[in-house]
């Protein structure tokens, strides 16, 4: 379908930079979510790539086509550059019923398409329809079973479905009424006959007037498709409306307004009508916010699959962290304008680049721990925590801390510069400069300003997922039990060690008791261990207290 490029995409107010310097590949067929806390740039960023925001400066290409490049001046608009957008609030028309929300943008296409002859091309497939009387009469008389016009309505879109024809084929058939006639294969084959010989005259129509037919009945000259700038056939948008109705089975709504249709199907809608103009990308703006859990959960189930079925490069911006770890292909995580990590969902999980990131993914929060120490000559690093505990952290890999720590430091030094590039020169002033995230340390009884004091002195911060607490009668750190949620499938407990707080998930339907002691260790060899000063990772590994 389309792979998408940002290079140095930028777009300020004035000093403010709601996206900076965005780098980004976003390969054919992803499935990419824009995640990211309120206000960080995703929507803006989004907006960029479909036309409806003008960056500042930089360059976008859409199937290797530039559609805005601040140096040459190219930008085209929005509805030249073969995008569908999905917004939060559906923004159905209210008076138009589901198969005219569908079909209105359809009605409006004028473009350079190849001509195909409709008439030849719908009597060759009643024809192979009309050949097979024994399957059509089995679906047929199962579809008229009280013989009253909801059976009408039944058959007819039955009809459309399994043999994927527009409505007005489907009347055609229905118009034989085979369903009651006595003689009805004859009446079948003798419709079939017919509907060839409509084939044969417009083949012979079209060799008198110089051209051909192709097996796909598009008109041949000089045996090149010849193409024309014209708008869809009604046959053209019906068999478009149908198909998509299919693909989110929205079908059996055709002829209901809005208004009488539950959230999940006005999305369905929404989405369908979305698909109809055949988008090289469809750009979905928090289409479930508006929706109950159990529904944005039966959504993203749909989602995955329409992804699949269609094909296309999907781009969905969200703030909700469990809908970008479930749906996409690759997360692009933004924290104040300025890309913070664009991999994997487990790759994100597993190896945040940074505190932000860290903090950011996963439900339970990762908890945060204030270390300092020292590399040994093994590699191991000795380190202090938790006021005089002592563990040696295992990397995971062969990594020089110091060296780490000099490099990152370095880099991340330009976020603190406040004056920035951009093209021909200019110096703008930065007013939200990019700080290191400062991770939060639960603690019992602590203000705010006491918990982020805690890391000041720390040389590294560990990094412990929910998951990776185990609580068993031989653990080397013994804790209180400070609450326990039992959710049924799991458990996540929040255990005090002295005036620190960890939370830790257990699985299994395991009841605690709020003060009770437990011992536990922190297992597993997925412990992050972060440069504080930088707030880079610096390695993952294990803990041995």
């Amino acid at each position: 379908m389309a792979r998408i490029e940002l290079t140095n995409v930028t777009k300020r107010w004035g000093s403010f930079y709601a996206v900076d310097a965005l780098n980004l590949v976003i390969e054919d067929n992803a499935f990419v979510t824009l995640l990211g806390p309120s206000g960080c740039g995703k929507t803006t960023t989004l907006r960029m790539i479909a036309g409806l925001e003008t960056p500042t400066s930089g360059r976008i290409t859409i199937d290797g086509v530039p559609v805005f490049d601040s140096e040459i001046g190219i930008n085209i608009s929005a509805n030249h550059r073969k995008v569908g957008f999905l917004f939060q609030n559906y923004a159905l028309w209210p008076n138009m019923t589901v198969y005219q929300n569908i079909s209105f943008g359809l009605s409006n296409i004028k473009e350079s398409m190849p001509e195909v002859d409709w008439v030849a091309r719908k009597a060759a497939r009643l024809a192979e329809i009309l050949a097979k009387p024994q399957d059509l009469l089995a679906l047929l008389r199962d579809a008229y079973r009280q013989n009253d016009k909801s059976d009408t309505d039944k058959a007819m879109l039955r009809l459309i479905d399994t043999y994927e024809i527009s409505r007005f084929s489907a009347k055609e058939i229905l118009n034989l009424n085979l369903h009651s006639a006595s003689d009805a294969l004859e009446t079948a084959k003798s419709a079939a006959v017919r509907q060839q010989a409509v084939v044969d005259r417009q083949k012979e129509q079209a060799k008198a007037s110089g051209t051909e037919l192709s097996d796909t009945f598009e008109i041949l000259q000089s045996g090149q498709i010849k193409r024309r700038d014209r708008k869809l056939t009604g046959e053209e948008i019906d068999l478009i409306v149908r198909r998509v109705a299919r693909i989110v089975k929205i079908g059996m709504f055709m002829g209901r307004y809005p208004s009488e249709l539950s959230g999940g199907q006005q999305q369905r809608v929404a989405i369908a009508r979305t698909l109809a103009p055949g988008p090289k990308v469809l750009f979905m703006d928090e289409p479930l916010s508006n929706l109950d859990a159990k529904l944005r959960l039966e959504m993203r189930s749909e989602l995955q699959r329409l992804h699949l079925q269609t094909g296309s490069t999907f781009i969905y911006v969200t703030h909700d962290q469990m809908e970008a770890m479930t749906l996409a292909t690759k997360i692009c995580l933004i924290n104040n304008g300025v890309l913070q990590q664009y991999a994997e969902p487990m790759t994100v999980y597993n190896t945040p680049e940074n505190l932000f990131v860290a903090d950011f993914v996963g439900n339970p929060s990762i908890n945060f721990i204030a270390a300092n120490g020292k590399q040994q000559a093994d590699g191991s690093v000795a380190l202090s925590f938790f006021q005089g505990r002592k563990g040696a952290f295992q990397c995971k890999r062969n990594v020089d801390i110091a060296q780490t720590v000099k490099r990152l430091e370095a880099e991340s030094q330009p976020l603190d510069i406040a004056m920035v590039s951009e093209k021909k020169g200019k110096h703008v002033e930065k007013e939200n400069v990019v700080k290191v995230f400062q991770p939060r340390f639960l603690t019992v009884d602590m203000d705010d300003a006491d918990v982020d004091a805690m890391g000041e002195n720390a040389e590294f911060i560990l990094g412990v997922r929910p998951e990776a607490i185990s609580i068993h009668e031989l653990g080397k750190l013994e804790g209180e039990v400070f609450s326990a949620m039992p959710a049924g499938m799991e458990t996540t407990v929040r255990i005090k060690i002295e005036n620190f707080l960890l939370t830790g998930v257990v699985f299994g339907g395991v009841l605690y008791k709020i003060g009770e002691k437990v011992r536990f260790d922190l297992t597993g060899n997925n412990i992050l261990l972060f440069d504080s000063r930088s707030g880079k990772m610096l390695t993952d590994g294990s803990l041995t207290i």
